[in-house]
Order: structure tokens, then sequence, then C-alpha cells
């Protein structure tokens, strides 16, 4: 997705009025993809997300994506139609992956359809959605977890986790069908974690009484070695401390190096030594 576009359905979302069911996302799929096609995701997209949220404020939504008949992910959008800026992450990859899992902590304002809508390497989209409710704590106004002066103190900071694979089998039948290849690539799942108080803009200081201006993580780049896996546009919608899981299938990988710039164009690097399991 292009920056132009997510700026643009993010004016609309704030400043538009509310809309009546189903309206929402009509317009979000008209202003992002115009008269594009988008096909039901079959066996090829999964989106795991709570039936009802625990905590408004930190929502797991929880993506796959595979091709097998040699394909590859090109984006991965995750889209929450009434939350104020629904366009809530977007993951742009650059490295080919035949296989792409994501997992992003979000916040969601209120009942509403959550989505992911995939790009293909050829152009194609797919689309799989799911509805969650939530406890009506009207997340993105709702106050910060952590004090104002805390968050800022450590803003920045990362921390990346070696995670087990979650979908193996699932893995393998995608990439060993239709291929006489005896050899696959090994699915690597690692857990950003990112220290930043993702300030909506709507959030009111409890102490001052004055709204908190917007602060959010606007881009996280992740690279295995020297090689660009993607790049994830952010929103609002992250929660605070957002948590982002992904997977890559880059071979002989020593390390993985993490890129973090906020809206108020902090930036912080981090280079993670990848040891053998």
């Amino acid at each position: 997705m292009k920056r132009a576009a997510f700026l643009t359905v993010m004016s609309f979302a704030l400043f538009s009025g509310p809309a009546l069911a189903g309206e929402a996302w009509d317009e979000i799929k008209a202003e992002l993809y115009g008269e594009r096609v988008i096909l039901p995701a079959k066996d090829i997209v999964t989106l795991t997300t709570p039936y009802r949220a625990k905590d408004d404020r930190e929502v797991p939504i929880e993506t796959s994506t595979r091709f097998s008949d040699g394909r590859t992910v090109k984006s991965v959008s995750i889209i929450i139609d009434d939350n104020p800026v629904p366009v809530s992450a977007v993951f742009e990859l650059e490295t080919p992956e035949q296989s792409f899992d994501v997992t992003a902590n979000m916040r969601i304002n209120g009942p509403t359809p959550v989505r992911v809508v995939v790009e293909a390497s050829d152009g194609a989209l797919y689309m799989t959605e799911e509805f969650v409710k939530t406890s009506g704590l009207g997340a993105c106004s709702a106050p910060p977890i952590s004090g104002i002066k805390e968050a800022l103190a450590t803003l920045g900071q990362m921390d990346l986790i070696a995670k087990p694979p979650k979908d193996v089998e699932s893995l393998v039948a995608s990439l060993t069908a239709n291929t006489a290849s005896s050899t696959r690539p090994e699915l690597k799942n690692l857990r950003l974690e990112i220290k930043h108080p993702s300030h909506s803009g709507m959030q009111m200081d409890q102490i001052s009484l004055l709204y908190i201006l917007a602060r959010y993580v606007e881009t996280v780049e992740v690279w295995t070695d020297q090689d660009k896996l993607f790049t994830m546009t952010g929103s609002i919608s992250l929660s605070e401390d957002p948590e982002i899981e992904f997977t890559y299938t880059t071979p002989d990988v020593k390390a993985i190096r993490v890129r973090m710039t906020d809206t108020d164009e902090t930036v912080s690097e981090e280079v993670f030594p990848i040891g053998e399991s």
C-alpha cells in the first residue's frame, strides 16, 4: 500500500462522521483498492482473533499466509473497520516469502469487523475477516497504562525473542506442494517487543486534564543480515508497548536488525545476534 493512500484513509477516518453498519468497509475498500477484485482467502490466508477482547487496549491479531504455487507475499494489511484509523498496520515484504505469519497487538475501539488483506506477488488480493466484540472501554481514548514520564524514559527500547513455529505441519504442506524438491526452508518465528507509549492523540492526561499529543510507532523495518525482510507502517491502533511476532525462512541468518521510527522522528535501531538452536 502506498503511503499517500494510507494517510488519505487516516484523514477520512478521523474527520468523517460515524458510518452505518457495513458502510465503513465499503468506503475503506473504495479508497484503498478502487475497483480491484478482492478474492476469498480460502486456504491461502487465515486470521485468528479473540471472540471477545480480554483487554480492548491490547488485542492480539494473528494472521498466516501460505502460497504453494510459486507466488510470494507482497503485503499484509490489518484493517479494523470501526477504529478511528481503520488501516491499522501494513507489512510490505522486501524479501520474497511463500509463507509469512504475523501477529500484532492492537487497540480495538469497539465491536468491529477485523480484516486482513494480502497482496500476492502477481498483484492478486485476498481477504479474510472476523468480528471482535469488546468491553466498551473505548481503547483509543482510554488513559495510558504507564505514566507519560515513565513511558518516555524507556521509549525505543527493543527486545527480540525466538519463539517456536506455530504451525509447522501447515508450513511443510504448503512448501512441499507441487514441487519435487526434497529441501524446504526452515520457518523461524520471532517476537519483537518495543517500548513505546503509542499515544493516540485521543487520550487525556489524568493530572492536567489536557489531551496528550499523538505519538506512535510510524515504521518498523526489519533486516535478516543485509536483506530487508519487511517494513511495517503503523498507526494509533498499535497498542502501548506494541509486540509484533513474525516469521522468516531466510537460511543461515547471523543477525536481525530492527529500526523503529516514531511520528516525532525518534529513531531506535538494534542488531540482535541469532544463535544456532
